[in-house]
């Protein structure tokens, strides 16, 4: 299944003095600042090495751009860009890797909490540090992995102090998620706990938290995790953490998440979590996850808009549309349900699917709306200009007659403009001439002109 990442943290516009500074960079699923800024201090005497060291960073030359941003902060320690070098240094000893390169950096990122408190990657120094923690830790390094569960194990612990949820991620919040992180790469089943105590709170500032440690629960591939998912789903105040644990429901390779989805999406009562399940069960390389879609646009006692979700789904299925959709056109009694089949068979272009939908715009039991977008998606979904040509001799309302003359405007068959000729010249209705003649002027084809201009002098 593929794996898709959450973009962890926004990039955050930063204050330093009376400068703005610019934007850090972060990459998906990151929650530290992984590219660094353009320069913004040119009349800092480090102006220029920072720019140099910037390059080397930004060309993966991480050996030479951790001794740039090293000279820097030695050379100019009073330097505006000083505490943001330091932080700069770690991350291209993190990128080079190895035992001696980790520690170096974590000098640095020490360094620049002691010496620079107040620089504008302080926060995501934090992060990188309990990220390089987790990688020691992984190499066997007792002191670096208890300092990372101790982190960790502090996720899940209500620190109070806020009256309101936090939409932003801080920086306390992204150590912690570090930390969790590093502790499911450690030992995914001594994480699995850890995570369940935050998903657990419900404090209004953990909800950014426990926004982000659903993506990390997903990441353990298990019954358990799938089952704290639906949990999570069911039972957390805050909608976001809710959606959220829907998609990521969704990515458990787990043979329960098909029941598990098929549940949220007919009982929930929440319609935004109902339509996120019925788009994770599109997703779902299962086929009980097409008869659970089935049997959700078939509930007459699942709400309108799911089942046309569920309509909408199947019908950009290749083992839902087709026959199924057909057949079950008939058994719906809602118009909004029957036109969402209707453009759901349109999708799956055939012969058969052509037929089907002439079917619909001639049968006079239909309403006109359905008739007229059935004539419509034909247009969608091959009809040739032949075809449309012998529907519109057959129909008799003008408002059908019409929506068949736009839908032959609408194909590129080089035959539509002599169907168009046909009808400006020969229909009986004066009104449906005009319509043919508008839409043969907005061809280029040479035929067309021809034509307009026979009409203009007839």
């Amino acid at each position: 299944m593929t794996r898709l990442l959450l973009s962890l943290a926004a990039a955050a516009s930063l204050a330093a003095t009376d400068l703005q500074m610019p934007m850090i960079g972060r990459a998906p699923a990151d929650s530290f600042a992984v590219s660094a800024p353009a320069p913004w201090l040119t009349d800092d005497p480090a102006d220029s090495l920072y720019r140099v060291a910037r390059q080397a960073l930004n060309k993966g030359q991480y050996q030479r751009a951790a001794d740039l941003f090293a000279e820097l902060v030695r050379r100019h320690p009073k330097s505006g860009y000083a505490g943001d070098a330091l932080y700069w240094q770690a991350f291209a000893r993190y990128r080079q890797g190895g035992t001696d390169n980790l520690r170096s950096a974590l000098e640095s990122l020490e360094q620049q909490r002691a010496g620079y408190p107040t620089a504008a990657t302080r926060g995501d120094a934090e992060a990188l540090a309990t990220r390089i923690r987790g990688t020691l830790a992984r190499q066997g390094d007792p002191d670096a992995a208890e300092t990372v569960v101790k982190s960790a194990a502090s996720a899940g612990e209500a620190t109070g102090g806020r009256d309101s949820p936090s939409r932003d991620c801080d920086d306390d919040s992204d150590v912690k998620l570090a930390a969790l992180n590093a502790v499911l790469q450690m030992d995914a089943e001594r994480a699995m706990p850890l995570l369940t105590r935050v998903l657990a709170r419900r404090d209004p500032g953990s909800v950014c938290l426990r926004r982000k440690a659903v993506f990390l629960v997903a990441q353990h591939q298990s019954p358990d995790a799938a089952t704290l998912l639906l949990n999570t789903v069911r039972s957390d105040p805050d909608s976001d953490v809710r959606q959220q644990a829907v998609f990521w429901l969704s990515q458990v390779n787990s043979p329960q998440v098909v029941g598990m989805l098929d549940s949220i999406a007919r009982s929930t009562g929440d319609q935004s979590l109902q339509e996120r399940a019925v788009f994770a069960l599109s997703q779902q390389n299962d086929p009980k996850a097409i008869q659970a879609i089935r049997a959700i646009a078939e509930r007459k006692d699942v709400a309108v808009p799911i089942r046309e979700k569920a309509i909408f789904w199947l019908g950009q299925s290749k083992d839902g549309g087709g026959d199924y959709l057909k057949g079950l056109y008939d058994r719906l009694d809602n118009d909004d349900l029957r036109a969402k089949v209707i453009f759901s068979v349109a999708q799956h272009p055939s012969p058969e699917s052509t037929r089907w939908l002439f079917e619909r715009a001639r049968d006079e039991k239909t309403t006109l709306d359905l008739r007229k977008q059935a004539i419509f998606w034909s247009s969608q979904s091959g009809a040739s200009a032949a075809e449309l040509g012998s529907l519109y001799q057959s129909l008799q309302q003008r408002e059908l007659k019409e929506q068949t003359i736009f839908a032959l405007s609408q194909l590129k068959d080089s035959s539509v403009v002599t169907q168009l000729i046909g009808i400006a010249r020969k229909d009986s209705d004066p009104e449906m001439r005009k319509k043919a003649v508008f839409w043969l002027g907005q061809s280029s084809d040479p035929r067309a002109a021809a034509a307009i201009e026979q009409i203009l002098n007839d």
